[in-house]
């Protein structure tokens, strides 16, 4: 498979890395069929993301795309990270291969796990977007999941 320079960058330095202790939130998703698991940890203060760190298993793809989704979510408002999605973290990148895109959908729903878990403990009554959106489900057609 051919990656990108910035796949492989975030592969072998990825940013990021690790868990914050006393999170203001955790999402943690996997893939059952590729075996991947990514956690998310967040830390809110004001509505804005002030840091956020992750620990993923699974491939250089699984670990790039994590690495990605936290540097474009770092610094921003809980709602700019819930309009994340797995096409802006592979647009990042400069692309995937089409059997890699599912990391960039595990991504995203770490991102929304993670709000989730956010706005369930702070009461807060919103519902958050289904992640990828742009995956019908139907791996077929692009060798997903």
């Amino acid at each position: 498979m051919n990656y990108s320079e910035k796949v492989m960058d975030h592969f072998s330095n990825p940013r990021n890395v690790g868990e914050i202790e006393n999170p203001s939130a955790v999402g943690e998703v996997g893939n059952a069929v590729c075996g991947d698991i990514m956690k998310i940890y967040l830390k809110i203060e004001d509505g804005i993301i002030t840091d956020v760190k992750f620990k993923t298993f699974g491939c250089g793809a699984a670990i790039a795309t994590s690495s990605m989704a936290t540097e474009l979510i770092k610094g921003k408002s809980v709602d700019e990270a819930l309009a994340l999605t797995n096409k802006a973290v592979i647009e990042a990148l400069d692309g995937l291969p089409p059997a890699k895109i599912h990391c960039s959908v595990l991504a995203e729903e770490a991102v929304k796990a993670a709000i989730s878990d956010y706005y369930k403990k702070n009461g807060i009554d919103k519902e958050v977007p289904t992640a990828g959106a742009s995956c019908d489900g139907d791996c077929s057609a692009c060798n997903g999941h």
